[in-house]
C-alpha cells in the first residue's frame, strides 16, 4: 500500500491541514491519507495542547465523509511522548510511506528523535511555507523530498484559538463539524470568571 501520513497536534485541525492532505492525495498517487494526532508532544509546547481525546475527535470530524482520509489514533493511545520513528514502525514494511508536512516543519527535521530512521522509512512530501529555504529543507531531509503544489492558506491553529478566545468567528477557518465541537466543548475559551 502507498500511504501519506499527516501528523501534528491538530489543536484544532483547520482548512489548511485539509488542503495539504488533498494536495498529497492528488499528487502522490497514494491510496490513503492518514491523519495522526500527536498524543503527548515530545517538544513540550507552552501552553500544553488540548487533551488528546478532544484533538482526536476534532480530526475525526474534520475528515468525515472523505473516503481517502483515515484517522490513526496510535499516538493518542501510546504512553509517553509521541515520536514519528515509533509510529512508522507500526506500518507493514512493504508499505511505501510519504510523510507530509510544511517546509517549516521539514527544516527542523534533524531535531526530531531518531530522525535518520524517519527519513530512511518515509519519503518527505513538503509544501513550501513562507520564510523557509528549499535548499535548507532538502539538506535537512537527507534525500530529495517531493515538493507539493499546495494552495497557501494563511491559517494556523494558534490563530483559530486566538479568535475563539476573542469571541470571533472561525467558520471560514475550520470545517463545520470542528467548529461545532469547539463550541459544544467550550474549547479555547478563557477560564470562567476571568
Amino acid at each position: 500500500m502507498i500511504r501519506a501520513l499527516l501528523g501534528g497536534t491538530f489543536d484544532p485541525p483547520h482548512l489548511a491541514h485539509l488542503a495539504l492532505a488533498e494536495a498529497a492525495y492528488r499528487q502522490l498517487g497514494v491510496s490513503v491519507v492518514e491523519f495522526i494526532p500527536t498524543g503527548i508532544p515530545w517538544w513540550k509546547p507552552s501552553p500544553p495542547p488540548t487533551a488528546a481525546h478532544h484533538r482526536l475527535e476534532m480530526v475525526k470530524r474534520a475528515t468525515e465523509g472523505v473516503s481517502h482520509y483515515t484517522v490513526n489514533d496510535c499516538e493518542t493511545r501510546r504512553e509517553g511522548p509521541s515520536y514519528m520513528a515509533d509510529t512508522l514502525e507500526t506500518f507493514p514494511s512493504a508499505d511505501e510511506i510519504y510523510l507530509v508536512m510544511g517546509s517549516d516543519a521539514a527544516q527542523g527535521l534533524r531535531s526530531w528523535m531518531r530522525w535518520e530512521e524517519v527519513v530512511r522509512r518515509a519519503r518527505l512530501a513538503v509544501a513550501q511555507r513562507p520564510g523557509t529555504d528549499r535548499v535548507e529543507v532538502e539538506e535537512a531531509a537527507g534525500r530529495q523530498p517531493v515538493w507539493l503544489d499546495c494552495p497557501r492558506l494563511e491559517i494556523s491553529s494558534r490563530e483559530v484559538r486566538r479568535r475563539v478566545r476573542s469571541g470571533l468567528s472561525i467558520s471560514s477557518l475550520v470545517p463545520g463539524g470542528v467548529g461545532e465541537y469547539i463550541t459544544e466543548n467550550r474549547l479555547y475559551l478563557p477560564p470562567r470568571g476571568l
